[in-house]
Order: structure tokens, then C-alpha cells, then sequence
């Protein structure tokens, strides 16, 4: 699996909307439909919808 990377300003917004923590989260895969998230502590993955 990739090495997520942080978030920008917009895409923290995005997920704030999803009732997560930005800062406890990392994108690793961004796709034209879905995100691929990781938590940045318990490395546990979710998919969210692409804007």
C-alpha cells in the first residue's frame, strides 16, 4: 500500500463533512469516484466518496 500523504485545506474540509478528524488522516489513493483514507495511527482504512 502507498504512503498517504496529508491533506490540503479543501480536502480537510471535505472530510470534516464525513464527521472525521482531518488531522487523524491521510489520503492514499484518490480516485475519479472514491478517497482511500488512512488513519494515520491505527492505519485502518475508508473509503469515502469522491467530491
Amino acid at each position: 500500500m502507498k504512503r498517504g500523504r496529508k491533506l490540503t485545506v479543501n480536502e480537510s474540509k471535505y472530510v470534516k463533512t464525513f464527521r472525521l478528524n482531518p488531522n487523524n488522516w491521510l489520503i492514499s489513493k484518490k480516485m475519479s469516484d472514491q478517497w482511500l483514507l488512512i488513519n494515520r495511527y491505527t492505519n485502518r482504512t475508508r473509503i469515502i466518496p469522491a467530491p
